[in-house]
This record gives structure tokens, sequence and C-alpha cells, in this order.
């Protein structure tokens, strides 16, 4: 079985403002920092999957028509239960919602069971937090979300792997008659 996941990835500025946010959390916290190559964004989690289902998976991603857009994350949160501090949206985009949404709908279409829990939108900074960390604004990090990527979780390893990314239709200008 393969443990997977779609995720966006932030791109190396992003990814550089994170890891320095991730070792201020995680020392605020007493967590672990995620690891800079590790953070990401996830959008469906899918869990313990068949490897040969993945091109069923390939298949109804390639199906995703959805415009790139620009992500801000600019509040920390926790949940507390799972002991995780993370980077999220005070107001995530209506483009990402619009995608995950059509991504999780045509997952679930094609006869994967992802996560039921309600989406929220956030990138896991920490784990095994010992101290609570209250919601708080920070500056934002920015980065545009051109690509989602299938990502397997390597079991021993610690590592991801992306199995297959495809790219969103670049941002459509409103023309005039």
């Amino acid at each position: 079985m393969a443990r997977l996941f779609f995720a966006l990835w932030p791109d190396a500025a992003a990814r550089a403002a994170l890891g320095r946010l991730a070792a201020e959390v995680s020392s605020r916290t007493g967590g672990r920092p995620v690891a800079a190559a590790k953070l990401h964004l996830t959008l469906v989690f899918l869990g313990e999957v068949d490897p040969a289902r993945i091109p069923a998976l390939a298949s109804a991603a390639q199906g995703v028509a959805a415009e790139a857009f620009d992500l801000a994350l600019d509040r920390l949160g926790a949940f507390a239960r799972a002991r995780v501090a993370w980077a999220g949206c005070e107001r995530p985009p209506e483009k990402l919602l619009a995608m995950q949404a059509q991504l999780e709908r045509r997952v679930r279409d094609a006869g994967f069971a992802p996560d039921d829990r309600p989406y929220a939108a956030h990138l896991t900074l920490a784990r095994r937090a010992r101290a609570p960390l209250a919601p708080e604004r920070v500056d934002p990090v920015t980065w545009r979300v051109a690509t989602f990527a299938l990502v397997e979780s390597v079991p021993g390893e610690g590592t991801y792997r992306t199995l297959a990314e495809w790219a969103l239709e670049p941002e459509k200008t409103k023309g005039r008659a």
C-alpha cells in the first residue's frame, strides 16, 4: 500500500521563509520543526491506497480545471489534540477552495474515500508541540501556485516522493468587448 495525498509545494523563497517560521514556532511550542523540504499544503489526504489504483487517481486529477493563483499564509494556529502548529490563511483564496473542492469531488467520483474532515487550508510547521500556540497574524508568506502534485509519503524514510504533477491554467484576463 502507498500512503498518498495531493498537495501544493511552496516555491524556493516561500519554502525558505516557512522554514524559518517553522524553526521559530517549534522553539515557542517545544515541538519538532518540519524540514523545509517537506513543507507542503495538503489539498486531499487519501491515506493508504493500492499502488495499482494510482493511474485512476492521476486520471481524476488530470481533469481538474483551475486557474493559477497567489497563496498568502498570514496566520499561525494549532491543532491542540494533534499537537501540531501550522500556518494558514485568514481568508483562503476562492481559487484554492474551488480547486480543492473540484479535486476532492473527482477523487470521490473515481471511487476513493479521502479524509472526511472539512477542508482547512494549512501548512504544518511543527509536530509534537508541548506548549499551546494561540492564533496570531504574521507577515504573509506568499507564492504563486501554478501546479499541484500527487505525493507519496515513503514509509521508513520520512520523505515524500512526487508521483505526478499537474499545471494549473494561467490566470485569465478579462478582455473588453
